[in-house]
């Protein structure tokens, strides 16, 4: 009797993947509408439900730096049908004080791509170079704002390096994202965001943004003509990262419908095209390497950031 029921249930188990997927997805996003982070996501995931054959339902869940977002899903039901976007803050979150977990406590399905800071201001401001900035906030110590995507968030950290690099004293604005912050440098409300050049991409090419300089290694292809900090001698070089993740535990043949599907969508020229056309570098990992890689990123935050924010 007892092994006809194991029978029964490895059988019915067989028949459940086998229809897998058979219901709508869900896939948590942890920041605002419009910022990177939900461009990405909304992107993918309109390509791999075409291929899944089952929509993919995106939700956005804001707030302490996507800890959040990450935390519902990492205690989600680990069935397949609950997804989400990880960003750099996922291997940030503890050293913040904002989350108990850290990369481990996911089961990772791939990194997608990487993208820098950018120091940016209104078109329309005094400043042409970052140079003409930094020498204005250090004969004003305290008081230019600079808008970020939330307390501890990579965009924040972006800043505080420039502080650090440049010997300046910023105002540090958050937002619920980066598209929020964008939002209130071009409404004036603050002087500059150091957010992603794919943030800030339309206010520049309509004329009301200027981009100053990018913390990265190399120049952006998006504005090749926009200099790194390291070119103008500020040893800042900031990136954010982003990727697709599932609770822990899900069933590895699960695991690798999801991996297949989301390969051929990150592959798709559609897919390619998108990240070129708004400066992000397309990054793929494999899931197991996207794990090795956000480890490593999370060891190298949990002793940086307590510096940064002088803990």
């Amino acid at each position: 009797m007892r092994r006809l029921l194991v029978v029964l249930s490895l059988v019915l188990a067989t028949l459940l993947l086998a229809a897998y997927p058979d219901k709508p997805i869900t896939f948590i996003i942890q920041a605002a509408p419009g910022g990177a982070s939900d461009m990405v996501s909304r992107t993918i995931t309109a390509i791999a439900q075409e291929i899944l054959k089952v929509p993919i339902n995106c939700t956005n869940i804001t707030g302490a730096a996507g800890a959040i977002a990450m935390k519902r899903l990492q205690t989600s039901k680990p069935d397949g049908y609950t997804m989400g976007y990880v960003p750099v803050e996922l291997s940030m979150v503890k050293a913040l004080g904002y989350a108990d977990f850290g990369p481990e406590d996911f089961d990772l399905l791939m990194r997608i791509m990487v993208i820098p800071a950018a120091l940016t201001v209104r078109a329309d401001s005094p400043w042409k170079t970052a140079q003409e900035f930094i020498e204005y906030v250090k004969t004003r110590p305290g008081t230019v704002t600079v808008g970020n995507s939330g307390p501890g968030s990579i965009w924040h950290i972006a800043a505080l390096s420039l502080e650090k690099a440049a010997g300046i004293k910023l105002v540090h604005v958050p937002f619920d994202g980066a598209a929020p912050a964008v939002a209130a440098l071009l409404g004036g409300h603050i002087t500059a965001v150091t957010v992603s050049p794919t943030e800030v991409k339309a206010g520049v090419e309509s004329g009301q943004l200027r981009i100053l300089a990018v913390m990265s290694d190399e120049r952006t292809p998006l504005f090749p003509d926009v200099p790194t900090m390291k070119e103008l001698g500020y040893d800042v070089s900031i990136a954010a990262w982003g990727g697709l993740a599932l609770p822990k535990g899900v069933d590895p043949e699960v695991y690798k419908i999801l991996a297949d599907a989301f390969k051929k969508a990150y592959d798709s020229e559609t897919f390619q095209k998108f990240l070129l056309d708004r400066g992000m570098t397309p990054a793929y990992l494999d899931g197991q390497k996207f794990k090795e890689f956000a480890v490593a990123q999370y060891n190298m935050f949990m002793e940086l950031i307590p510096k940064a924010l002088g803990k």
